[in-house]
């Protein structure tokens, strides 16, 4: 009896022990998962003034790969290569570097690109916002960004009409999409039917996808959001670009510089004339 009654506090010990171990180890995770998703401030020294940005922990792929570019100084003397006023400024091509006046730019990077963070609704084309460029749909369906490159959102001002009449074809966009899905699932069936001139099979089976289509739609309609419609139509931004690019960060001070290089005078292929460029970056936390 004793020694059962010793086996038994041995194994409540052990039993303590394991969910003591258990907790720590859940709670060293989740500890993880908070640092993994907390934001993290830049400073971007450049040639007309400085700039304050804020990379969001929500898209930690992006948040990390820039603060380790920077950490490599990979920034530095990097032009603004393509500046549109009421559009966006974009940089981040290492091939403008001390690049002679009418060079094409735009196709650097590091060698990679990213993986996808479209968090969209919540993060969105607002004044101010920091994405990252990327090659387009045709190439790239997977909207997978440039290694390196990103664009700081300027933007216009936009009427409740505008925005309307935006939304109408963000749903026929979205529209679009899920029928082109649809069809390319029924890509053998619809080139079989037109190999034998199945017209009437063709006609019923783009009904049925149709419906189908409107069906899916009707689960999650493209609207704008409140927030998005109180930005667009105070300080601005371009919604035509909203769920396609990744937002991963935004800028907190500074954009009186940056409403400075978007108003530069550019040349072709919208390059500065007179060369704008990022001396350097500082990560502050």
């Amino acid at each position: 009896m004793k020694k059962i009654m010793i086996l038994v506090v041995a194994l409540v010990v052990v039993s303590v022990s394991s969910m003591i171990i258990a907790k720590e180890n859940k709670n060293i995770k989740m500890e993880n998962q908070t640092e993994n998703l907390k934001d993290a401030l830049v400073d971007i020294k450049t040639s007309v003034g400085d700039i304050r940005i804020r990379l969001y922990g929500e898209t930690p792929k992006h948040r990390d790969n820039f603060l380790k570019l920077v950490k490599e100084g990979f920034y530095e003397d990097v032009l603004f290569h393509r500046v549109i006023n009421q559009f966006m400024i974009q940089t981040g091509d290492p091939l403008s570097k001390g690049a002679p006046a009418g060079k094409s730019l735009g196709t650097g990077g590091p060698g990679y690109d990213i993986d996808a963070e479209i968090i969209y609704p919540q993060y969105f084309h607002k004044r101010g916002a920091l994405a990252a460029a990327r090659q387009g749909d045709e190439v790239n369906p997977d909207r997978r960004s440039s290694g390196s490159q990103f664009y700081i959102v300027t933007g216009k001002v936009y009427n409740a009409g505008q925005l309307a009449q935006m939304e109408k074809q963000l749903q026929y966009q979205q529209m679009q999409t899920i029928f082109n899905d649809l069809a390319k699932q029924h890509r053998d069936t619809i080139m079989a039917m037109r190999r034998n001139r199945d017209q009437a099979g063709l006609q019923a089976l783009q009904e049925e996808l149709v419906k189908k289509t409107e069906a899916e739609a009707a689960k999650n309609p493209a609207k704008f959001t409140q927030a998005q419609i109180d930005a667009y139509t105070t300080v601005g931004g371009t919604p035509h670009l909203d769920g396609t690019y990744t937002v991963f960060g935004e800028v907190v001070e500074g954009m009186d510089v940056v409403a400075k290089i978007e108003t530069t005078a550019t040349g072709a292929q919208d390059r500065p004339k007179e060369d704008i460029k990022i001396i350097s970056m500082t990560i502050v936390e």
